[in-house]
Protein backbone atom coordinates (compact mmCIF):
# COMPACT_ATOMS: atom_id res chain seq x y z
CA UNK A 1 0.00 0.00 0.00
CA UNK A 2 2.95 2.34 0.59
CA UNK A 3 4.49 3.19 -2.79
CA UNK A 4 7.84 3.54 -1.02
CA UNK A 5 7.62 -0.13 -0.04
CA UNK A 6 8.25 0.73 3.59
CA UNK A 7 6.48 0.69 6.92
CA UNK A 8 4.67 2.23 8.61
CA UNK A 9 1.57 2.29 6.53
CA UNK A 10 -2.02 2.70 7.68
CA UNK A 11 -5.31 1.95 5.94
CA UNK A 12 -8.32 3.38 7.74
CA UNK A 13 -11.73 3.27 6.12
CA UNK A 14 -10.22 3.46 2.64
CA UNK A 15 -7.67 6.17 3.45
CA UNK A 16 -4.07 5.01 3.01
CA UNK A 17 -1.37 6.94 4.83
CA UNK A 18 2.34 6.51 5.29
CA UNK A 19 4.98 8.46 7.25
CA UNK A 20 4.96 7.97 10.99
CA UNK A 21 4.12 11.49 12.07
CA UNK A 22 1.35 11.84 9.49
CA UNK A 23 -0.20 8.65 10.84
CA UNK A 24 0.09 9.88 14.43
CA UNK A 25 -1.48 13.24 13.56
CA UNK A 26 -4.32 11.57 11.67
CA UNK A 27 -5.09 9.06 14.42
CA UNK A 28 -4.96 11.78 17.06
CA UNK A 29 -7.30 14.06 15.13
CA UNK A 30 -9.67 11.27 14.14
CA UNK A 31 -9.79 9.19 17.32
CA UNK A 32 -7.87 11.01 20.03
CA UNK A 33 -9.22 13.08 22.87
CA UNK A 34 -7.80 15.93 24.92
CA UNK A 35 -5.38 16.28 26.51
CA UNK A 36 -3.53 13.85 24.23
CA UNK A 37 -4.87 15.76 21.25
CA UNK A 38 -4.20 19.39 22.02
CA UNK A 39 -6.97 21.93 22.05
CA UNK A 40 -6.14 25.19 20.32
CA UNK A 41 -3.99 26.02 17.36
CA UNK A 42 -1.06 27.20 19.49
CA UNK A 43 -0.74 23.92 21.38
CA UNK A 44 -1.09 21.93 18.16
CA UNK A 45 1.67 24.04 16.60
CA UNK A 46 3.89 23.42 19.64
CA UNK A 47 3.24 19.69 19.41
CA UNK A 48 3.84 19.55 15.67
CA UNK A 49 7.06 21.52 16.07
CA UNK A 50 8.47 18.75 18.25
CA UNK A 51 7.17 16.03 15.94
CA UNK A 52 8.83 17.62 12.92
CA UNK A 53 12.02 18.35 14.88
CA UNK A 54 12.33 14.67 15.75
CA UNK A 55 11.72 13.60 12.15
CA UNK A 56 13.86 16.22 10.44
CA UNK A 57 16.66 17.07 12.88
CA UNK A 58 16.99 13.92 14.95
CA UNK A 59 16.27 11.02 12.58
CA UNK A 60 19.35 11.15 10.34
CA UNK A 61 22.07 11.37 13.01
CA UNK A 62 20.17 8.78 15.04
CA UNK A 63 20.06 6.48 12.01
CA UNK A 64 23.85 6.62 11.72
CA UNK A 65 24.25 5.84 15.40
CA UNK A 66 21.63 3.09 15.48
CA UNK A 67 22.65 1.30 12.30
CA UNK A 68 26.29 1.19 13.32
CA UNK A 69 25.74 0.37 16.98
CA UNK A 70 22.81 -2.06 16.78
CA UNK A 71 22.26 -3.38 13.27
CA UNK A 72 25.76 -3.89 11.90
CA UNK A 73 28.23 -6.43 13.21
CA UNK A 74 31.36 -4.83 14.74
CA UNK A 75 33.53 -5.58 11.71
CA UNK A 76 31.12 -3.69 9.42
CA UNK A 77 30.58 -0.62 11.58
CA UNK A 78 31.55 2.86 10.52
CA UNK A 79 32.90 4.08 13.85
CA UNK A 80 33.32 7.66 12.66
CA UNK A 81 29.69 7.88 11.45
CA UNK A 82 28.50 6.22 14.66
CA UNK A 83 30.37 8.73 16.83
CA UNK A 84 29.27 11.68 14.69
CA UNK A 85 25.65 10.51 15.02
CA UNK A 86 26.05 10.09 18.78
CA UNK A 87 27.47 13.60 19.17
CA UNK A 88 24.67 15.20 17.14
CA UNK A 89 22.03 13.20 19.04
CA UNK A 90 23.59 14.29 22.32
CA UNK A 91 23.39 17.94 21.25
CA UNK A 92 19.75 17.50 20.25
CA UNK A 93 18.85 15.64 23.44
CA UNK A 94 20.28 18.60 25.36
CA UNK A 95 17.80 20.84 23.52
CA UNK A 96 14.93 18.57 24.59
CA UNK A 97 16.29 18.41 28.15
CA UNK A 98 16.33 22.20 28.29
CA UNK A 99 12.75 22.42 26.99
CA UNK A 100 11.64 19.90 29.62
CA UNK A 101 13.23 21.95 32.39
CA UNK A 102 10.04 23.97 32.82
CA UNK A 103 7.29 21.52 31.86
CA UNK A 104 6.67 17.80 32.18
CA UNK A 105 6.02 17.12 28.49
CA UNK A 106 7.31 18.61 25.26
CA UNK A 107 4.19 20.62 24.40
CA UNK A 108 3.11 21.48 27.94
CA UNK A 109 1.62 19.96 31.05
CA UNK A 110 0.20 16.78 29.52
CA UNK A 111 1.31 14.03 27.18
CA UNK A 112 0.45 14.88 23.57
CA UNK A 113 1.39 13.70 20.11
CA UNK A 114 4.54 15.80 20.55
CA UNK A 115 6.03 13.22 22.86
CA UNK A 116 5.63 10.14 20.65
CA UNK A 117 8.37 10.56 18.03
CA UNK A 118 11.09 11.63 20.44
CA UNK A 119 9.87 9.07 22.96
CA UNK A 120 10.57 6.30 20.45
CA UNK A 121 14.04 7.67 19.77
CA UNK A 122 14.66 8.17 23.49
CA UNK A 123 13.89 4.52 24.19
CA UNK A 124 16.61 3.38 21.80
CA UNK A 125 18.99 6.20 22.81
CA UNK A 126 18.72 5.21 26.46
CA UNK A 127 18.86 1.46 25.72
CA UNK A 128 21.98 1.40 23.57
CA UNK A 129 25.36 0.84 25.19
CA UNK A 130 26.76 4.29 24.38
CA UNK A 131 28.18 7.26 26.23
CA UNK A 132 25.43 9.68 27.24
CA UNK A 133 25.37 12.85 29.31
CA UNK A 134 23.27 13.21 32.43
CA UNK A 135 20.08 14.93 31.27
CA UNK A 136 17.81 14.97 34.32
CA UNK A 137 14.76 16.62 32.74
CA UNK A 138 14.84 14.28 29.77
CA UNK A 139 15.26 11.33 32.16
CA UNK A 140 12.24 12.40 34.22
CA UNK A 141 10.15 12.85 31.06
CA UNK A 142 11.24 9.46 29.78
CA UNK A 143 10.36 7.86 33.12
CA UNK A 144 6.84 9.29 32.79
CA UNK A 145 6.57 7.74 29.32
CA UNK A 146 7.75 4.33 30.53
CA UNK A 147 4.98 4.25 33.12
CA UNK A 148 2.36 4.19 30.38
CA UNK A 149 1.20 0.68 29.40
CA UNK A 150 0.85 1.64 25.72
CA UNK A 151 4.44 2.90 25.63
CA UNK A 152 5.64 -0.29 27.29
CA UNK A 153 3.82 -2.45 24.75
CA UNK A 154 4.37 -0.49 21.55
CA UNK A 155 7.79 1.07 22.07
CA UNK A 156 9.77 -0.83 24.67
CA UNK A 157 10.63 -3.82 22.50
CA UNK A 158 14.05 -5.39 21.98
CA UNK A 159 16.36 -3.33 19.80
CA UNK A 160 17.07 -5.09 16.53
Amino acid sequence: MNPNGLVPCLEDDGLVLWESNTIVRYLARRYGQPPFTPEGIEVWAEAEKWMDWAAISFAEPFKQLFLNRVRRPPEERDDAAMEQGRQVCEKLMRIADDALRHRPFLAGDTLTVADLPLGCFAYAWLSMPIERPDLPHLAAWYQRLTERPAFQTAVMTPLT
